[in-house]
């Protein structure tokens, strides 16, 4: 597997970002490893919380939470995805699949040998973490959710699937995140799915880039926090991961992955742990998504599920300390 690995100069002197760099290998589906670093703070012996992101971001997305969780005696571990931050970067779009990220995942667990685990998870931290959930339950403690969402194609029609895959080989290529943004605001019009037009930006747009994402989805961000985001992609030979996530969503009943997904949650059908959904009131692309959760996982029964009022899809960012806090809350519920 041909990959990169960002220079560690690109990481320097980040803003809110003092940690050490941490590495662990994984194998790599195809005979070799890959490297995947992660930030470890707080006592070793507390049982770790893990925090998950997604795309197009890495750990420096809980740079708010990580001083507040372990000032409160947790142990936080905050990997970077394959494709992300300081962990390897396979450079080719189809090295890039569910199933491998859940894998790598899984691998990271298990090499850290984590137990008895908090999992804070968000975007794509929650398609690969929840499935690493149910592929061995008895590494997590409990569960906390926040804009994220386990896609299973639940109640499209399988015949349905030829004509939005014709539909979408035929959408014009959103070239800014402003026309992604257009496409949203559309909400379906012309029979189009709108998650669609952030599917057709990333992996075709040559204006697509983590920086720009992150700069109109989180306008409060400083330009050196921006350069943080874009620190872990130096060029175009870096960003196929971050390119390829969301065509990677199994909205489709003929996804590849939507066996795989449709067994996870039938595992979180008879889940009792602990289940918490913390999602925001600002985020168009997961809006809704948490009342699945409730209604089908035992363990999110009678939890204190709540909404964090002014904040969009990137919650760390815009109610980070707000989101730790109510983590913390939860986990001192014991139940």
């Amino acid at each position: 597997m041909e990959l990169v690995r960002t220079p560690d100069e690109r990481f320097r002197d980040l803003p809110g970002w003092p940690y050490l760099p941490r590495y662990t290998s994984v194998p790599d589906a195809e005979g070799g490893a890959l490297r995947m670093h992660y930030v470890d703070e707080g006592p070793r012996a507390a049982p770790p919380v893990l925090c998950l992101h997604g795309q197009p971001t890495w750990s420096y997305l809980y740079r708010k939470m990580i001083p507040l969780l372990s000032a409160a005696g947790q142990r936080v571990v905050a990997p970077d995805l394959v494709g992300f931050g300081r962990s390897d970067k396979p450079t080719r779009v189809s090295d890039y699949s569910y199933a491998r990220h859940v894998a790598w995942l899984r691998a990271f667990v298990e090499s850290l040998d984590l137990r008895e685990i908090t999992l804070i998870c968000q975007d794509w931290g929650g398609l690969v973490g929840l499935r690493v959930v149910a592929e061995c339950p008895e590494r997590f403690a409990r569960v906390v959710t926040s804009n994220t969402g386990l896609p299973d194609a639940k109640g499209i029609p399988e015949a349905a699937a030829p004509a939005l895959r014709e539909l979408y080989a035929k959408l014009p290529v959103p070239r800014t995140m402003l026309d992604v943004m257009k496409g949203f605001a559309a909400a379906g019009e012309g029979g189009v799915p709108p998650f669609m037009y952030w599917q057709k930006h990333c992996a075709e747009s040559p204006e697509f880039t983590p920086e720009a994402v992150m700069r109109a989805m989180c306008p409060k961000l400083s330009e050196a926090e921006i350069a943080a985001y874009a620190a872990p992609f130096p060029d175009e030979r870096f960003r196929a991961g971050a390119r390829r996530f969301p065509t990677l969503v199994p909205i489709l009943p003929d996804d590849v992955a939507i066996p795989d997904n449709r067994r996870a949650w039938q595992v979180l059908q008879g889940y009792t742990k602990p289940f918490l959904t913390a999602f925001t009131d600002g985020d168009p692309v997961t809006a809704g998504l948490h009342t699945r959760f409730q209604e089908e996982v035992p363990g999110a029964k009678g939890q204190p599920h709540t909404t964090i009022r002014g904040a969009g899809h990137f919650v760390q960012e815009d109610a980070g300390e707000q989101l730790a806090r109510i983590a913390l809350d939860f986990m001192a519920r014991g139940r």
